[in-house]
């Protein structure tokens, strides 16, 4: 059951107002389908306090400190030690609404029949996007990568799961709260593995019923609608390993051939026998053509000679102005004929850069990203896009903070009512007004909040 925190509530004057037009039933209804359909949201650290905030404010945070184990004697004292924390800041820069309109007629419809028509649908948007917001985070997990993109198969997935483990465990994450979301894709595979349908093996019926993967080897497993499968079809081309032996896992410095034109910076890669993302650090040329590669993170697996290398074809931003820093809306871009993918892999220019988003919504023209730009882009700066296949993220709780503050409710005598109200780290703003020119109720709800990546040794992708 919902407890929940209301804040006041200005220009509420109902006495000849219908149900449908009051502001709390809204925001009340709108949290609770936003808090019963979120994934991926509910399973990282949220910071939630019941104080009015803007966009833009600057949160702190702490990320805790590690501890010392110390011998002693019999005889000496205990050695004391500093407690210690990381203050870490997040903005509130992610200010998420859904509006939609109610005509003169229809809002003598019972509450119930307008929740159906336009509030579920409404909500299902924002649970869309806010659960995206947190699945996208892989991008910044991305070193922690175990697997091959379009090689999760019934027979690898348990080594998969143990390889993420195992990178979790060398990084000394926790082993309680660990989490596991599986894109809809990979959990498709990973049902028909009878170590996760088999009642024998599972221990009871409840796998078999609702296709649910329950906790395994340390994690508790998730299927998030909203995390990201992205799928094949952007534009690319092709080049080929030049060097007879091949190269070794960990290799960095690559000689190919096969390819036509220049193969700019940070241009994104996949090789056949590694087929992990890997990034163009520096190249080299001869006659026009790139013939030598230095790539990021590098081979997660040994490559052979002939291994045919797909490079990414980016896209650019339109500008005249560029974009600054903390720009948080949609981009205009060009370059494509087909549109960046939803949760694609997102790298901007051609600099060395360790800054990666990823891909909220986008068309040929148009881009969104999963948070606000941390550097500026110039005009023409390039937009690469990463390889498909499905990025299931493993993480610690603790590995992403979710920072949610209450908005304050529109001021009296604006000429709209208004509602917040809070729980179970969430909170969410009706605003209802008229809109005289279309003839019905505007009705907007929204919510304030930012996510920070806090530790990225807390969590891992599984390549699929």
């Amino acid at each position: 059951m919902f407890s929940f925190v209301q804040a006041p509530v200005w220009n509420a004057v109902y006495a000849n107002d219908i149900e449908a037009l009051i502001p709390e039933f809204w925001a009340n209804e709108s949290l609770a389908i936003l808090y019963e359909n979120l994934v991926a949201t509910n399973l990282v650290n949220r910071d939630f306090q019941d104080t009015l905030a803007r966009f833009g404010d600057t949160v702190h945070t702490r990320r805790p400190g590690e501890f010392v184990a110390k011998r002693k004697t019999f005889q000496d004292d205990v050695t004391v030690q500093d407690v210690t924390s990381t203050d870490v800041e997040v903005k509130l820069d992610q200010h998420v609404h859904t509006s939609f309109m109610i005509r003169d007629g229809e809002e003598t419809l019972a509450f119930k029949n307008l929740v159906e028509m336009y509030l579920k649908p409404a909500m299902m948007a924002q649970v869309r996007f806010i659960d995206r917001m947190i699945t996208n985070q892989y991008v910044q997990f991305l070193n922690n990568a175990y697997g091959s993109l379009l090689g999760l198969t019934s027979g690898n997935v348990v080594d998969r799961i143990l390889g993420v483990r195992s990178i979790m465990n060398t990084n000394k994450a926790y082993m309680e709260g660990r989490e596991l979301l599986w894109t809809p894709t990979s959990e498709t595979v990973a049902l028909s593995n009878e170590l996760f349908i088999s009642a024998e093996k599972v221990g009871n019926t409840e796998a078999m019923r609702e296709a649910s993967l329950g906790r395994k080897f340390g994690f508790g497993n998730w299927m998030s609608q909203n995390a990201p499968d992205v799928p094949t079809g952007s534009t690319t081309s092709a080049g080929a390993v030049n060097n007879a032996s091949g190269y070794a896992k960990g290799t960095t410095t690559l000689v190919i051939d096969g390819t036509t034109g220049i193969k700019a910076n940070n241009t994104w890669l996949k090789i056949a026998g590694d087929d992990s993302p890997q990034r163009i650090v520096s190249h080299t040329e001869t006659l026009g053509n790139t013939t030598g590669i230095v790539i990021a993170p590098g081979l997660r697996a040994a490559v052979a000679d002939n291994a045919v290398i797909t490079f990414y074809t980016p896209g650019a931003i339109n500008n005249a102005g560029g974009y600054a820093v903390g720009y948080s809306k949609t981009m205009t871009i060009d370059g494509f004929t087909v549109a960046p993918k939803v949760g694609q892999l997102i790298t901007l220019g051609t600099t060395d850069t360790e800054v990666k988003y990823a891909v909220m919504d986008a068309t040929t023209t148009t881009i969104t990203l999963d948070r606000p730009l941390e550097a500026a882009v110039a005009d023409d700066a390039a937009v690469n896009v990463g390889p498909a296949g499905s990025y299931n993220l493993a993480i610690h709780r603790d590995a992403i903070t979710l920072v949610v503050r209450p908005l304050a409710p529109v001021r009296a005598g604006t000429g709209g009512l208004s509602s917040v109200v809070s729980a179970k780290g969430l909170s969410i703003r009706a605003t209802i007004s008229y809109d005289g020119f279309k003839q019905g109720h505007l009705i907007t709800l929204d919510m304030l909040c930012g996510i920070k990546v806090l530790d990225t040794n807390l969590g891992a992708i599984l390549l699929g």
